[in-house]
C-alpha cells in the first residue's frame, strides 16, 4: 500500500457509504480517531449519491456491493460521482479481488484521486488511513493483492520489461512515490527513476504535458 504525503495535521471531510453496520461505524471511528470528520455514513447507493452532492466531501469510502441489488451498485455511485466531478477522490472497499470492478473504476474521472483496495486492509489502521490521505492528495492507490492477481493474469503487456520493471511497476500502481520504492527494494532513488523511465518507454508513454504517465502505465497493464 502507499504512504501518504500529505500533512499529518489534513482534517478531511468523509462520507461512508457501507451496507454493514459494523464495518460502517468501524471505518468511522477509526476515521475520527485521526482528526477526520466524517460528515454522513449511508448504507446504500442512492443515499450515498445524495450525501455527496449535498455536502461535497473531501473524500468518498464506498462499499462495491450495496443495496437492493447487492452487486455493483457501490461501484456505479462511484463512478457516476466522478463523470458528474471527475476529481472526486474515491476509494471503493471489497470484499474479494474483482478486476474487473478494479479496471472501471481506474478509467473513471481522470484516474488519479482514485484507490481499491480490500476490505482487509481496514485492519492496518494507519496504512488505511494514508491510503485515504494520499488518495486525497490526488494519488491513485491500488490493493498489492489486486496487483498481483492482475499481474498474474495479464502478462502480454509486461513481456517486454525485466523481473525489476515489473516489481517497479507493481510498486507505483500501490501509489508509492519513488522514495518509497527505493526504500522497498532497498536502491537509490536515481535506479528507481532509471526502471520507471524505462518502463514508460517500453509501454510507449512518450513525455506529455498533463506528467500522468505513471497512471498510464499502470492502466496499460489492467487493460491489457
Amino acid at each position: 500500500m502507499t504512504t501518504s504525503t500529505a500533512p499529518e495535521n489534513r482534517a478531511l471531510r468523509v462520507v461512508i457509504a457501507e451496507d454493514g453496520l459494523i464495518v460502517r461505524e468501524g471505518v468511522a471511528v477509526i476515521l475520527q480517531r485521526f482528526g477526520h470528520e466524517v460528515v454522513a455514513a449511508v448504507g446504500d447507493a442512492d443515499a450515498l449519491r445524495d450525501a455527496v452532492v449535498e455536502l461535497a466531501p473531501d473524500v468518498v469510502v464506498t462499499d462495491v456491493r450495496m443495496p437492493p441489488g447487492f452487486s455493483d451498485e457501490g461501484l456505479q455511485a462511484a463512478i457516476a460521482l466522478r463523470a458528474a466531478d471527475p476529481d472526486l477522490p474515491v476509494l471503493v472497499l471489497s470484499q474479494y479481488v474483482e478486476q474487473t470492478y478494479a479496471s472501471e473504476l481506474l478509467d473513471s474521472g481522470r484516474s488519479t484521486a482514485v484507490g481499491y483496495l480490500l476490505k482487509d486492509r481496514i485492519g492496518d489502521v494507519t496504512e488505511f488511513v494514508d491510503a485515504i490521505l494520499a488518495i486525497a492528495d490526488g494519488r491513485t492507490v491500488v490493493d498489492p493483492e489486486v496487483v498481483r492477481q492482475l499481474l498474474a493474469r495479464r502478462r502480454d503487456p509486461l513481456l517486454l520489461l525485466t523481473p525489476r520493471e515489473r516489481e517497479v511497476l507493481a510498486l507505483v500502481a500501490e501509489g508509492r512515490s519513488n522514495t518509497a520504492i527505493a526504500r522497498a527494494l532497498v536502491v537509490t532513488e536515481a535506479a528507481v527513476a532509471k526502471h520507471i523511465g524505462s518502463v514508460l518507454t517500453k509501454l510507449e508513454l512518450p513525455p506529455d504535458a498533463d506528467d500522468h504517465r505513471r497512471v498510464r502505465a499502470v492502466l496499460a497493464y489492467l487493460r491489457a
